[in-house]
């Protein structure tokens, strides 16, 4: 990742985007980093400055972003520019079928649902109407299919439920959410929906996520590395109930294993959800069942790898795997149980040495290999036998051809058909579960470590039980079969291969299948528990239940307003469906003539009483005769004895009449009462009659209320449903209304930025104009003066009211110039620019620019005239011409063949040249110390001084012979010609010889 801020827009690009970030159709990229979907709406711009604010800026978090907001469809966003500047990170307005790289952040473009598949984004057209779209929503639920415990949801402010129904998805599939703090959004709406669902994870302010996301992605993901580790303090009180709570939901009881292992995996899902002590982890698990099924994954230990432990499965294969074979015809079966396979690589490779040794020995036998584990996430993986490229480190590359078949893409390789019908996996827990028997090899590697030793005292003996005498049990390199060495016997101590031996002990050391432990006497609130399988039914229960149905008179289980909620029997005989729309059936209502009355009081009185009341021969009409019934009303308590009171209406044909019938109404009779008997009866059958009837036209007057009021109430309910209808339509109109609104809200929050960022670079660009020193005058199509910096005024004399000026009326300083005006018309006619070299009255030089004046929409609306200040650039262009001219000098001097030297006026010289080195001997560092006298022997030094005179006087001396002296002693002959330098004022101040070797004379000592 790059340090630099870089966007990406859909037109105007900055950096773009890598080629290999396409994504390639036959290959689709695997994520496994977490990604972070974040919504926002209105109010969602201040968010996501507070979010990318409060991120480390020294630190990758390793994951990418992806963020979507509602805009509006028909506005072009800068929210890309924007989230640029509060973040290190590269920033990109997604384009369809963009690759996601971890530390981006990805932008979803106007008018388009996005959508997460394969590692990539993919942009599709709006299927719903404006103000109806929840792209929220749309992308969280596909980045949750797709990612599954990778996807992380961030709901920040805005209005409306967008977002509410994609984290539901999101944790479906495992992964985590969070919210924005109610109360620091601008909008409260979508954060209060999504925290009213119960599933987010943390309320937190957008500044605090980002170190939220990075301890949780360092604890649940192992990206990073969290830096505060907070040991937790053990408790046993909080520990059991931790391993009841677990045992109640996954049937499985982590009590006997080893503590350090339990408290490992619970501190960190106590991290996951910063909770400072076991107690409160406790409550947490009470409230979530989801964390529950979340701690029993951790316990449980995946760590395993193809031919783990390279030297113990070399022993394998030599001193077990051709001792299974051994003895047994082709076709014998052989047995093996692989516990705790985890996802089946181990026992995918003991498959591998089985089969490699049945080819060694040609002949076929019936393999079987039973992998169990109580995971059946990992039990699942290992059933596929689909296992990622990296296995390749693992497995030789003649076994990985042999074994196994690369995936088209090369990601994955997956075990041959061959390979893997030799193995049954399935769900087992080792310790409750009963075990295979008959077993040539058991292989229980790194599982007892975990275990506390009295569930290893029975697993060694359960072993035994279910090998066959003398086959082998293969442990971990950490484990030992400990205090039963009379049970196996070591076959190679280091790679913890044991052979069984016969049970000295007999019954003592007999194997005692697993019994479940006795729950103990804590009571706590349970948690979902898993459904128990249906269980066989005895002939017992066949045959009462056959009885029953036989034999038990109808009967009907009632409420206490005779609502029916179960039938059972023949209730034809006494019951009848009513005319008229069906709802709840009523069992008051249904009752035949002479049943109903009697229905209505027993239940009545029943319910009030609290107790079985019963009817003796009533007479009910049916099929146009009356038919003798006892009718029986019994309450029922249903669950709890505070539970819910049922009643159970009996109905029982008899076969006579009941005598007297009269005692169940009548007190008792007193003697001497006989003989008022008849005409007590006959007052009280007139006094029942008149009740009856009485009661009948009360019935009659409250059924036609009741129809009034069905009646009153079907006509509310037809104005409610009317009511209901506007307010369905008005509330589609308020979310459009809220949807433009949050788009307007979104689009001014944005202009409002852009206005104070053009504020912000319009006061930068004036400091830059009047920093730089160049002066600048912008001119319109009419050649008016617009805008110009102060130093244009020392070149032309412009004051604040020649703004709208045409800039003929202006006055300049320049000389030898007066075309201005006409050149830059020809500008604006041509478009090419023109640049002159110009000269103000103070002597400074300047480079005059005349350009077109370019919008960003390529359209010319006038010209920019700049005068660059080039005063030392000429100066330093006339000290070149003459540093030329001393050089084109210098360089004949040095290519001359003969030599040339100069000499200041008191003989030191100053100058040698190659010829001279060349003719005399001496180096031009050696020459540099030395004075011209030195090269001139003794006798004409006179005369030489002469010479120096009378150059001083004609300046050049005609060419003369003479002699000079050479590094080696030797007086050589020369031809001279001496030049006197002078300066500006005409004084001299060295000369300059160039002298010819010529033959010398031997019959003079020197020519004049």
């Amino acid at each position: 990742m790059t340090a630099g801020k870089v966007t990406k827009k859909a037109k105007t690009q900055v950096l773009e985007h890598p080629p290999s970030l396409v994504v390639p159709l036959d290959t689709p990229p695997t994520v496994s980093f977490p990604i972070i979907g974040i919504g926002a709406s209105a109010g969602g711009l201040g968010a996501f400055e507070e979010f990318f604010s409060g991120m480390p800026a020294d630190l990758d978090m390793g994951m990418a972003f992806v963020l979507v907001q509602h805009l509006a469809p028909d506005h072009k966003s800068i929210l890309s520019d924007l989230v640029q500047r509060y973040t290190h990170m590269q920033v990109f307005e997604v384009e369809d079928g963009m690759v996601v790289q971890p530390n981006c952040a990805y932008i979803i473009p106007p008018n388009h649902d996005m959508a997460f598949l394969n590692g990539a984004l993919h942009l599709l057209a709006p299927s719903e109407p404006r103000g109806h779209r929840l792209p929220i929503d749309f992308f969280f639920s596909s980045l949750a299919q797709d990612q599954h415990e990778l996807a992380i949801g961030i709901v920040l402010s805005g209005s409306g439920s967008d977002g509410t129904l994609g984290i539901r998805q999101i944790k479906d599939e495992g992964g985590m959410v969070m919210a924005q703090i109610p109360a620091t959004t601008e909008f409260d709406g979508m954060p209060s929906s999504a925290i009213a669902t119960g599933l987010v994870d943390y309320q937190l302010k957008p500044a605090d996520m980002p170190a939220k996301l990075i301890a949780y992605a360092a604890q649940e993901f192992g990206k990073l590395i969290s830096t505060i580790v907070v040991p937790i303090v053990k408790d046993e009180n909080s520990l059991n109930k931790i391993f009841i709570l677990l045992r109640t939901q996954t049937g499985h009881d982590f009590s006997q294993y080893k503590p350090s292992t339990i408290l490992r995996r619970i501190e960190r899902r106590m991290v996951v959800h910063q909770l400072d002590s076991t107690e409160q982890y406790v409550k947490y698990l009470q409230k979530m069942p989801d964390e529950i099924e979340a701690l029993f994954c951790d316990i449980l230990i995946g760590v395993t790898h193809f031919f783990r432990d390279t030297e113990a499965f070399l022993a394998l294969e030599e001193q077990v795997i051709p001792q299974l074979f051994k003895g047994k015809p082709a076709g014998a079966t052989i047995r093996v149980w692989s516990t705790g396979c985890s996802t089946g690589e181990e026992a995918y490779s003991i498959a591998i040495l089985l089969q490699e040794q049945q080819e060694l020995l040609k002949q076929n036998y019936t393999i079987q290999v039973f992998s169990t584990d109580m995971d059946r996430r990992a039990i699942a993986t290992a059933r596929a036998g689909l296992y990622p490229a990296s296995i390749a480190g693992d497995i030789s590359p003649q076994r990985l051809a042999r074994f196994f078949t690369a995936e088209a893409d090369g990601s994955a390789y997956r075990i041959h058909k061959g390979i893997r019908d030799m193995l049954v996996f399935s769900e087992q827990d080792v310790i409750k579960d009963p075990p295979f028997s008959k077993l040539d090899l058991i292989s229980c590697r790194n599982l007892m470590i975990y275990m506390g030793a009295e569930l290893q005292k029975k697993l060694i003996p359960m072993f035994h039980y279910a090998l066959n005498p003398s086959r082998f049990l293969f442990l971990g390199t950490s484990e030992t079969v400990g205090e039963f060495a009379d049970l196996f016997a070591v076959l190679d101590a280091k790679s913890k291969l044991y052979q069984r031996k016969q049970d000295v002990f007999g019954i003592k050391r007999a194997f005692q299948p697993p019994i479940a432990i006795a729950t103990t006497g804590i009571a706590l609130p349970q948690a979902a528990s898993k459904q128990s399988h249906p269980v066989k039914r005895s002939m017992r229960e066949v045959t009462e239940q056959t009885l029953l149905q036989q034999l038990a008179p109808a009967a009907a289980l009632v409420n206490e307003h005779g609502d029916i909620l179960y039938l059972h029997g023949r209730t034809g005989m006494y019951l009848e469906l009513p005319e008229g729309e069906t709802g709840i059936n009523n069992i008051l209502k249904m009752a035949r003539e002479g049943l109903r009355r009697e229905l209505i009081a027993t239940l009545h009185k029943s319910v009030s009483k609290n107790k079985t009341i019963q009817r003796l021969n009533l007479s009910v009409k049916t099929n146009g005769h009356f038919t003798p019934v006892n009718l029986t009303v019994r309450p029922v308590v249903m669950g709890q004895p505070a539970g819910e009171v049922l009643y159970l209406v009996i109905l029982e044909e008899t076969s006579q009449l009941v005598t007297p019938a009269l005692p169940i109404y009548l007190p008792l009779l007193e003697r001497g009462e006989h003989s008022n008997f008849d005409a007590r009866i006959a007052a009280l059958n007139e006094e029942l009659c008149a009740k009856d009837e009485y009661l009948q036209v009360s019935n009659e007057k409250l059924e036609t209320i009741n129809e009034e009021l069905k009646s009153s109430n079907e006509e509310m309910q037809s104005v409610n449903e009317e009511l209901q209808s506007t307010n369905e339509e008005l509330e589609t109109s308020k979310e459009e209304m809220q949807s433009i609104n949050e788009e307007l809200t979104t689009v001014n929050m944005e202009l409002q930025t852009k206005v104070a960022d053009l504020s912000r670079a319009s006061n930068d660009l004036n400091n830059l104009l009047a920093s730089t020193g160049i002066g600048t005058i912008f001119v319109d199509h009419q050649l008016n003066i617009l805008r110009f910096t102060p130093a244009a005024t020392k070149i032309i004399n412009l004051i604040l009211s020649d703004v709208g000026r045409p800039v003929a009326h202006t006055v300049t300083n320049l000389l030898g110039y007066g075309q201005l005006v006409a050149d830059v018309q020809d500008v604006l006619n041509s478009l090419i620019p023109k640049e002159i070299d110009v000269q103000t009255q103070a002597g400074k030089w300047y480079t005059m620019r005349i350009q077109p004046y370019r919008t960003l929409d390529n359209l010319i609306e006038g010209a920019v005239i700049t005068f660059v200040d080039i005063t030392e650039m000429v100066h330093a262009r006339e000290a070149l011409r003459k540093a030329n001219e001393l050089f084109r000098l210098a360089v004949v001097v040095r290519d001359a063949h003969d030599a040339i030297t100069v000499q200041d006026l008191n003989g030191r010289i100053l100058a040698w040249n190659p010829g001279a080195e060349r003719m005399y001997g001496w180096s031009e560092a050696e020459a540099l110390q030395m004075n011209a006298a030195d090269r001139i022997p003794q006798a004409l030094r006179k005369e030489a001084l002469v010479q120096v005179n009378q150059l001083s006087q004609s300046k050049v001396l005609e060419p003369y012979h003479t002699q000079r002296l050479s590094k080696s002693g030797d007086i050589l002959g020369v031809s001279m010609t001496s030049t006197a330098l002078v300066n500006v004022a005409g004084a001299m101040y060295a000369i300059a010889t160039t002298e010819r070797a010529r033959k010398l004379n031997t019959d003079t000592h020197h020519e004049g």
